[in-house]
């Protein structure tokens, strides 16, 4: 199941220490030009999305919206978070890779 597959991917990014979660850290990490990709949960805040979504628009950064935010704090091994960026190429084409398999997962 890919849905499987970017969680993994989540989880591993997390324990290489490729990853950054939360708002303010999300957003630093896009304006430093060092996030790879963006993952918005899907059940995060309009204000929310919109925010990411135009920011990485502007910094030319992809952004996928994804499951729901308790699913991916637990990837991730911590609560419910909402955004998170992802540090490496390599994770980012992976993710960007299974999710391109599933349609609906992409924003």
């Amino acid at each position: 199941m890919r849905a499987d597959r970017v969680l993994s991917l989540i989880s591993l990014a997390t324990k290489a220490g490729k990853t950054v979660s939360g708002e303010f850290s999300t957003e630093k990490e896009v304006k430093s030009g060092r996030a790879a990709a963006v993952i918005v949960a899907k059940d995060a805040s309009d204000n929310t999305k919109k925010k990411f979504q135009n920011m990485c628009d502007f910094y030319q950064v992809p952004i996928y919206f994804y499951t729901d935010k308790d699913t991916l704090g637990h990837a991730m091994g911590k609560e419910f978070r909402a955004s998170l960026a992802i540090l490496d190429t390599g994770f980012a084409k992976g993710m960007e890779k299974a999710m391109n398999t599933k349609e609906d997962t992409i924003a």
